[in-house]
This record gives structure tokens, sequence and C-alpha cells, in this order.
């Protein structure tokens, strides 16, 4: 080490000329680095697809779900199965373990599927398989088009606008909401099919048989080679409309005669609407590891350009832009990082003076950038949590270079030259340094193996300080001492000052004023009794952990954000058509667009198990009301709207997401399944500490089955297949085929089916079919039967679930009500036959927890056996690491100050970072006096002359740490460039229970430090 300082002293051109390319190349990649607003998690689930039209729900778990499960099982890398069964589909979802590279469990899905098919249906269409990134999810903008226009005409700027969109490089994909999908309907009115005697099946081999591709090969005819063609896929209407249907006679009876046939879309699904107006919604998903500021920009820029040729009263509206929020908290905390830089200055300005500020201050942007450039080469991107990790590193990427400007300063007010002041400042605190910058990355380095979704989310921390800190040695040990040689010059002192100066050094303590004077007298009296010093720690120590026992702050998960929107769902235990849904939603959006604080309401109408959903974006959070007060309006005005349930539920943040509660119910006996779900879910809604309950028991229904008489059918020569097909004239319509026309890109459906007039239940029992006797009703073979619905069926590890899930009230914790509510469903006693398992947060926090303790071991570990390979003592070793420890009770104590809960995420990694922070001063203090133990010194003037003399840098370290974390801790957001001060912004949320660990944590054992740590060597040297 002395070797690479003494030639930094000596090339200070080749030193200063690397110092300023990691500037420029930091700044540049900073420049270009993508930003987003959470880190990307990229756990892969796969996700495989079976369509199956018209399929119900028992038979789809039956013939596609079981086969599909007995071959994916046996993958490996795969942490949980689930499998829903609906009516007409079916799916599989695998979640992987995080680490399982995404590509490699793509195609071990895809080659158990192929297995898989063998077994499934013929009827069934090609299993699909997608895989599914969790960053994928959320849309990046959404965009919505609504105006005065027909139906056809928006969807059709929706089309052509999506095909734009897509083609920009950092778009992954476009989703068109409200679009339906086209088809060819052929109206046939039921008379006209008896007269001719049309059946379906003839109508089906007709079409089948006449468009089609045919081979007609080539004729070779010795004056050339010509293709011969037999063009006969249908292109137009008109090709479909002019096909002959029936021959009667010397007549051909084509599809015009006896049918109207038009371009329509298939019966709606869905229906959006944007503040009250008809519209269709474009969601953009952005490629992962893509700039999210610069594709949005992109992206409204082809929107702009579309608009010029567009009607004057087509609207665009954008909602959902998180490129506003990464900007919203990338400047926020940028002020935050510049408002950390400016107190730490300050400080190091009026204690070292200007000069020396100058050299610790070229510390940050140093280090900030040489972390940015390490980041980008590992190809991760700059969000919320590199930012705070910044903040947090503003306070202690400095230490080193203060350590070492402080001594150099010290040692040119005694007479030496700058650059051998600054030489022997590098060299002699050179180990220190090392030693406490190791101890600091061994506290954060096990973070980097934090498992599951959490740990992705959260790696990007300690990488971000790894680099910086890292960066922070190289700063102190050659950047700071090879600039300081050149420009470095002592602060002018007093004659007081001197006077101490030289008092600490080598005279008599008891001679030194001010405040130094102060904290020698009183290290001399705690020394003089260490035991009492020791007990007076152990007890204060107890005290603050009962006095957090006592005060019900508990403990939480993941900090409460102030969210950016809110979602709304609608569901209702009738069987409702789409329009019937559409009133409601009608209704209810009505009421909703009356509250003050929303910025858009975008509403849905449709979708499985409910009436519609409403996507609610606020307004700018220093705007507006909080959004717990917005939804407490939004569920007053809507609890008196009768026969639906109303869920509203504030965006997640961070990962993971879904409900607080999450209880699972398995077991193969469907009743009772169903039955003790419907107890359990009595027992949470009883209990008074959650709202938003429901589960995924299927919802009360009915539908209708034609029950076959199979010898009734047989005596006319009638089987289910006939029936079927006459059936689908009915209800959805009977596919004939399909044809690509030139204005769509997939090919579309040719139905059948009666006009609207004739579809309706009475059509069921008097529609007729061709037998072997004429034709006759189906009521001579069918009996129609009302019987309750089944919509779906959930699957998890190959085991029927019902999932029960609750949200918790505000101000109640799940820490608190779990146990209460398990007590009360042991006492209910749940049927054996069902498996209950507790999952949602719990089964997170549980997870997390479990890991944050063993990475608190490991750290420690690592850090004892760095100080011991430092000091060779396990003593002092030891004596070190208690600091470690103390400092869990100033985390404790700052937490009761502020009225914080626990959080197991952030302040769990609070009290590790403490690990690595509060040693280093006890290193900077038992490396000084082990230096006078060695000169000669008596333990006890060793000890109150290492006080002297580390009082300085210990105290400014300290200070610097902590103020860089005060913007956090007090949630203050000060923009220097506009003046303005913001308290509460929800950047600053996010990170306030664990900035407040690791500043109450720091200053408790600073102080600790300052006079137990003394008094631990003086009571060893008392035992020797």
């Amino acid at each position: 080490m002395k070797n690479l300082i003494e030639a930094s002293l000596t090339h200070t051109r080749t030193v200063l000329s690397i110092f300023i390319l990691l500037l420029i190349s930091g700044w540049v990649t900073y420049q270009t680095i993508p930003k987003e607003a959470n880190p990307d998690v990229t756990i892969p689930f796969i996700y495989v697809s079976i369509i199956h039209d018209g399929i119900s729900p028992e038979d789809a778990e039956r013939l596609l779900v079981r086969p599909m499960e007995i071959e994916l099982r046996s993958i490996e890398g795969v942490k949980e199965m689930s499998a829903v069964a609906s009516e007409g589909h079916a799916s599989v979802t695998l979640e992987f373990i995080a680490g399982m590279d995404p590509k490699e469990a793509l195609a071990d899905v895809r080659d158990k599927v192929s297995l898989a098919k063998a077994k499934l249906p013929s009827e069934s269409e090609e299993p699909e398989v997608h895989e599914i990134l969790m960053e994928d999810e959320q849309p990046t903008i959404t965009l919505t088009l609504s105006g005065d226009a027909p139906e056809r005409g928006l969807l059709t700027l929706a089309r052509n606008l999506k095909d734009e969109l897509e083609s920009i490089s950092s778009v992954l994909e476009v989703d068109v909401g409200g679009d339906r999908e086209d088809m060819v309907e052929i109206e046939v009115d039921p008379l006209a099919m008896i007269s001719y005697g049309l059946e379906p099946s003839d109508i089906i081999q007709l079409l089948s048989n006449n468009n089609r591709l045919v081979a007609a090969g080539t004729l070779d005819t010795g004056k050339g080679r010509f293709a011969v063609k037999i063009p006969s896929v249908f292109e137009t209407i008109q090709d479909v409309m002019e096909q002959p249907v029936k021959v009667v006679g010397d007549r051909v009876v084509r599809f015009m005669d006896v049918a109207k046939i038009r371009r329509a879309y298939k019966d709606p699904t869905s229906i959006a609407r944007i503040n009250g107006r008809h519209a269709v919604s474009l969601e953009v998903k952005k490629r992962a590891g893509e700039n999210i500021i610069d594709t949005v920009d992109q992206v409204k820029k082809v929107v702009n350009e579309a608009k010029k040729i567009w009607p004057d009263h087509i609207r665009v509206d954008y909602t959902g832009d998180m490129s506003k929020d990464v900007k919203m908290m990338l400047s926020d905390l940028q002020n935050n990082v510049l408002s950390a830089v400016l107190l730490v200055v300050i400080v190091i300005v009026a204690v070292l003076g200007a000069r020396t500020a100058f050299l610790v201050g070229i510390a940050i942007p140093g280090s900030f950038l040489t972390g940015i450039l390490v980041i980008s080469v590992f190809g991760l991107t700059v969000n919320i949590v590199v930012l705070f990790a910044l903040i947090m590193a503003v306070g202690m990427l400095v230490d080193g270079a203060i350590v070492v400007s402080e001594f150099a300063d010290r040692a040119m007010s005694e007479g030496k030259p700058r650059k051998a002041a600054y030489k022997l400042a590098a060299e002699r605190m050179a180990w220190p340094i090392i030693a406490s910058t190791a101890t600091t990355l061994a506290a954060f380095a096990p973070l980097i193996f934090w498992p599951g979704m959490m740990g992705e989310f959260m790696k990007y921390l300690p990488i971000t300080l790894i680099a910086t800190l890292s960066a922070s040695l190289l700063m102190a040990l050659v950047f700071v001492p090879t600039i300081g040689g050149l420009i470095g010059k002592s602060r002018p002192l007093s004659e007081q000052q001197k006077q101490d100066l030289e008092l600490a050094e080598s005279g008599d303590l008891t001679q030194i004023k001010g405040m130094l004077g102060r904290y020698i007298r009183v290290l001399d009296y705690a020394t003089e009794r260490p035991w009492w010093s020791l007990a007076a720690a152990i007890v204060f120590s107890i005290l603050v952990f009962f006095a957090f026992a006592v005060s019900k702050l508990g403990v939480e998960f993941f900090p409460d954000v102030e969210p950016n929107g809110v979602n709304i769902k609608v569901r209702s235990y009738s069987d409702l058509s789409i329009f019937e849904k559409d009133v409601i939603m009608k209704d209810i959006e009505s009421r909703i667009l009356k509250v003050e604080g929303i910025k858009t309401l975008y509403a849905r109408t449709g979708g499985k198990d409910q009436v519609g959903t409403f996507r609610m974006n606020l307004k700018d959070w220093d705007e507006r009301p909080p959004a717990e007060d917005i939804i407490s309006q939004v569920n007053e005005i809507t609890a008196s709207y009768a026969g639906v349930e109303i869920e509203l539920r504030k965006d997640e943040n961070g990962p993971g997401g879904g409900k607080a509660l999450s209880i699972e119910l398995s077991s193969r006996f469907v009743d009772v399944l169903n039955s003790e779900a419907k107890r359990v879910r009595q027992a949470i809604e009883n209990d008074g500490a959650f709202r938003n309950v429901d589960d995924s028991a299927s919802k009360p229904g009915i539908e209708w089955q034609l029950k076959l008489n199979r010898s009734d059918a047989a005596r006319f020569g009638a089987d289910a297949s006939m029936l079927g097909a006459n059936v689908q004239l009915i209800t959805n319509g009977l596919k004939l085929g399909e044809y690509r026309p030139d204005d769509v890109d997939d090919e579309i459906d040719i139905r059948v089916r009666f006009p609207h007039d004739k579809r309706d239940l009475g059509r069921l029992e008097t529609l007729r079919v061709k037998t072997i006797h004429g034709q006759v009703p189906i009521s001579h073979f069918v009996e129609r039967q009302a019987a309750p619905k089944v919509d779906t069926i959930r699957r998890v590890d190959s085991q029927r679930v019902v999932t029960v899930n609750a949200d918790m009230k505000p101000g109640e914790q799940l820490a608190k009500a779990l146990p209460r509510l398990q007590a009360q469903l042991e006492e209910q006693g749940l049927d054996p036959r069902v498996k209950i398992k507790v999952r949602g947060e719990t089964e997170d926090q549980d997870e997390s927890e479990a890991f944050l303790e063993q990475a608190f071991v490991v750290a420690l570990f690592v850090m004892g056996i760095i100080l011991v390979t430092q000091f060779n003592s396990f003593y002092q070793a030891f004596l070190i690491l208690s600091a470690v420890l103390f400092s869990t009770v100033g985390v404790f104590l700052g937490l009761i100050v502020l009225q914080q809960p626990f959080g197991i995420v952030m302040s769990g990694i609070g009290v590790i970072s403490l690990a690595g922070i509060v040693v280093n001063n006890n290193i900077v203090l038992i490396d000084t006096y082990n230096v006078l133990r060695n000169q000669g010194l008596a333990a006890k003037d060793a000890i109150l002359r290492t006080g002297a003399q580390r009082l300085r840098p210990v105290l400014l370290t300290t200070v610097t740490t902590i103020l860089g974390l005060m913007p956090m801790v007090l949630q203050v957001n000060i923009d220097l460039f506009n003046r303005h001060i913001d308290f509460g912004a929800p950047s600053t949320q996010w990170w306030v229970q664990l900035a407040t660990a690791v500043a109450g944590g720091l200053t408790f054992a600073t102080v600790l430090t300052l006079v137990l740590t003394p008094c631990l060597l003086m009571l060893r040297d008392r035992r020797r």
C-alpha cells in the first residue's frame, strides 16, 4: 500500500488525468444510463395457455389441466405451479426460483408441453407458452382514444397506432383495451334452413372444401414451364356470399339467398370509458432495461405525428405515465443528494476549513460517478433504490477522506510540508481505513444473496453501496492525498487551538479547554468506574427495548407510501349481461367523478367474476387530499349501492403486490373445501381488522344444461355433436371457417347464427334439427335444466384450492391481527381434510426476516475475521463488534422518537447497515490506542490521549453520515434550483424507516463508542 501511495504522489499528472477521466465518464454514463421508478424484478414466470372452445371448467380441469400438470411437475427449479380451469380455457403458471435462467426455464417448459400435447383432446388448440417477467406486467404508459366517432373508427385508429408504437425499438408490446375481434357474421333464418333442409354440418363441409389452398402443380408444355393455380381461398365477403350451399333441381342456392352476411364484431366482452366518454385504450409496455423516460418521449412523438391526420374531435389522454413518476422521484432524490452533500460540506468547512473541505468534497462526486460506471458495466439501471443508496453513502464515503485530511491537517499544523503531511497521513491511516471499509462492505455483501422477489428488488442497494464505498477507498488513499499534496494548506489556528493541539499530542490533557476538555474530563470519570458505565449502558438499553414494546408501534413488512392511483373492483353475484353490467358501471362512475382529487377515471366493464373495474388516477400528491381520504369519500358515496361489492385498493409500492393477508385452503373434497372457505372468510370479516375481503370460490349463479337422452336421440339418428352444432346457432354462432381480409393481420372467423330476435332461451326448446324422421324439435330427446354454475376452478401444486384474501384497515398491523385470527380458527376447528396455509405478506415477511437474521450473523462473523486480522486480538475484535449490538438500541430509540413501526425490510436493512458503519469509529479509536500503547504509554494515559486526538474525526464522520440522512429522516425535500421545500413527498416515505434506523443507531453507538469503548479497554487492563 505504501508503494501505491508513494507512486501516486510522484505521478500526480497521471493520477489527475485518471480522476478527470472518471468524472467525465461517470457523468456521461449517468446521463445515458436507463432510468426507471422501480428496479426490474426478473424472476421468471412461464404461462401455458390452452383454448378449447366450449369446454366446461370441470372438463377443462380433467382433460386439459391434469395431463399438463403431470408433465410439468417434474421440471427442476419450480417454486410453485398454479392452474386455472374456466369455460373454454385452461392455463398453468409456473413460478421459478430466483436466479433461474429464464431461457432455460422456457425451454424446459416447452419440452414438457410437447410431451403433454399427445394427452389433450384433438379439438383443443395448440398450447401456447409465454414467459412473463414482472417488469413486463406494468404498462409504462396508457393512451386512451375517445371522441364522437363510431366504434369501428376508434378501433381502426387504435390498431394503426398500435402498429406504429410497436415499431419503436424500446417498446415490448402494446395491448388494445376495449378492442373487439372481427368476424364475418352470417345471419340465417331458422325457417330458411328448415325449408331448404340445411344442416350446420353440411354447411361446414361445403365451406371447408371450398376455402382452402389447392396444390395444382406445374405444367411443362415443351415450350415453357407454367404454374397451374386453382384460386379458392376466400378473399372478400362477396366470395362467401356467392358460395353455393344447396342445389334444388336446376337452381343453385347461394348464401346470399338464405342469409344476411356482414362484417361485424364478436359479442362484446368489455366496454371502456375515460371520464365518462367511450374510449379505446392502448397499454404500452417497455422492454426490460430500456430507459423509461426516452421510451415515453418516443411514444408521445409518434402519437403527435399520428394526430396530424386524425379528425379534430378525437381526443388522446395519457394515464399511468410512469416516466412522470420517475422524473419526479429522480428530481426529489437528486435534490436530497445535493442537500446531503451541501450539509456535509458545510460541516467540514466549519471544522477543517474551505481548502480541506474541497479535498474531502471531491471524494463525493468521484465516488458517486465511479459507482455509476460500475452499475452500468453490470447492466443495471438507475432507480429509486440506487438513488437512495447514493444518499445513504454520502456521509459514509467521506469518512476515509476526512480521516486522511484531518491527520494531514494536524501534521501541517505541526510544521510538515503538505506533500509530506498527506503522504504520512495516507500511509499511517491506510490500514485502519481499509479495515473500516472492508467491515462496511462485509455488512452489505450478504444482502446481494437475498432470495425471492424482495431480494431482486433490494439487491441494487448493496451493489450500489459496495461500488461507491470501494471507490471512496481509492479517493481517500490515492486521489485526495495526491491533490492535497498539490493544494493542501492547514487552516489558520488560534493560539488556544494550537495549544489544545499540542496538549492532545504530548502535553497535559487536563489543561485542554472547550468541548474537548469537557469530553476528556467525562472520559476520565467514566474510565475510573468502568463497571458502572457498562451497567448504565445495559440498563438504558433494556429500558429502550421495553419502551418500544409497550409503545404499540408494532411491526410492518414494507413502508406504506402515498400512491398515485387507486384500483376499484366491482363485483356482483348475479348473472348479468355485458350491457346490464355497464348500466351499473355508469351509475357508479357518475358518483365517483364528483370526488375531488381525481385526475382521470378509466372504466372497464366486463371480466370474469366481476361487473368491471375502475382505474382512478389521482392528481399530484401535493395538489389533493391523502389517498385514504379519497378512498373514504368513494366508500361513503357508493355504500348505498345495493347488490354489488365495491372494493378499493391503493397502488402497491415496492416488490410483491396483492393483499396483505392470503389464506390458502386445499383439499380433494370440493364440497368441504368450499364450506370451510366460507367459515374462514366469515372469521376474517368478523375480526374487525380487515377490509376488502374476497375469496376465489365460484360465485353463486346458474347455467343451463341440455340433458341428452341418448336412447331417444338414437331413435332419431341424432347425437351430441349434432345437438352442439345446432345450439351454437342460438349462442355465439357456429364457426364455419376463417378468412384473411387485406385490412387485418390475423385470420377472422366466419360464423353462422340466427338473427338477434331469434336467439333466446325459449328457442332452445323449439329448435328443430334434421333427423331420419325429418325436422323435429330437440325437446323430443333433450331436457333443459338449470344447474349451479362453476365459473373457475383453481389449483396449486396439483391440488384444488380456494384462497381467502383481505387488506388491512388503516392503522391495523398484520403482525398483531394474524395471531388473533389463527387462534380463532383453531377454536372453530376446521375440517381435517382441508389443509390451510397462510400466504401473502406473511409468507414474504417470514422469508425476508429469516434471511436478514442469517445475513446479520454472517456479516458479524466476516467482520470479526477482518478485525482479528487487523488487530490480532479477539478481545479488541469483540469490543468493536459490541458497538453493533448497542447500535440496535439507537434504532428503536429513533423509531420511538419519530413514532415509526419497525419495518422488517427497511429497519432490518438499517440494522445490518449499522453493523458495517458503527465499527469504523471503534477501529480508529483502538488503532490509535494500540499505537500509543506501543510507544510505552500506560493504559489510562493512552485512552485519554486517544480520545483527545480522535474526537474530532470521530464526530466529523458521524455527523456527516447523519446529516446526509436527515432529509430522509425528516421527510424534507429541498429543491435548491427552484427554491422550493416539500414535506412528506412519496420519495422520502419509502426510506424514512431505513434512514431513521441508521441515524438513530449511529448517534447512540457513537456516544457509547466515545465513552464505553475506553471503559472496556480499561477493564481489560485492570484484569491484567
